[in-house]
């Protein structure tokens, strides 16, 4: 939709080195069939606040909002992180910004959309911490990958606090993974299949619930290590999951010298 605006803003270096720019495509990892401009995040972002800042700003997120509904796969990447970061950076009332994320969430389909969208939720802070719990409440109860990292990233972001950890804990635990779909497929499926591509994970399905969890967990250890702890200990988290959050919390620099377990 705006990609005409996104294509003169790729980095050279993207442009003349194929192995850099297959190295970002590689983390990204986005689905089969998702177009991929390779653009930083600070170019999106200046994007975005230049549309959110002009009097078109309503117009050009329902055309985010019709293009997506029409054929999600039409957006590209970059597109549908500038769709996530317009509606963070737009002037708006709490009630009008969240009824966009209610349309926004169901065009995320992959971690770097999800995470770039709520690590720039500033608008969340002035938000009742309450509502913002209510908000996320049908995200936890998805059958759909992506709407469940989305519930646990953005309680990461903004829900890691005293009086909120032990509800969240709760939630997670709750989570039922055998009935969360993904459109990715497991790296040993892959192998099986032969498949080639976009969309493969690294771990068990649905992996990027499972890295959301264990991401949590191990910013919650940082704040709170000994509930932590306790929480890791005595929950019926799956063990792939507590493992993921022992990577995390050793690779963390906040976490690295603090006992995970």
């Amino acid at each position: 939709m705006i990609r005409d605006i996104l294509v003169p803003l790729v980095s050279e270096r993207f442009l003349r080195e194929e192995r850099y720019r297959q190295g970002h495509i590689r983390i990204i990892n986005a689905l089969s069939g998702r177009c991929i401009l390779v653009l930083h995040v600070p170019e999106m972002k200046a994007v975005a606040k230049r549309i959110a800042g002009g009097e078109e700003a309503s117009e050009v997120i329902g055309g985010f909002e019709r293009e997506h509904d029409g054929d999600r796969f039409s957006l590209c990447y970059e597109e549908t992180v500038v769709w996530g970061l317009t509606i963070n950076a737009m002037r708006c009332d709490a009630e009008e910004r969240l009824e966009m994320v209610r349309r926004f969430v169901p065009g995320i389909d992959n971690w770097g959309v999800c995470d770039t969208f709520c690590c720039n939720t500033k608008w969340a802070k002035r938000v009742d911490s309450g509502e913002l719990w209510e908000f996320l409440q049908p995200y936890f109860d998805s059958d759909r990958e992506f709407e469940v990292r989305f519930a646990v990233v953005m309680s990461m972001c903004h829900l890691l606090e005293e009086n909120w950890l032990e509800r969240v804990f709760l939630r997670l635990e709750g989570l039922d993974f055998e009935r969360i779909r993904s459109e990715y497929v497991s790296l040993k499926e892959a192998r099986r299949m032969g498949h080639e591509g976009g969309g493969v994970a690294l771990g068990d399905s649905p992996y990027y619930v499972r890295m959301a969890v264990a991401w949590f967990l191990a910013s919650a250890l940082a704040k709170f290590p000994e509930r932590t702890r306790e929480f890791v200990r005595s929950c019926a988290l799956p063990d792939d999951v507590k493992r993921l959050y022992v990577r995390k919390a050793r690779e963390s620099f906040r976490t690295r010298n603090v006992a995970a377990l």
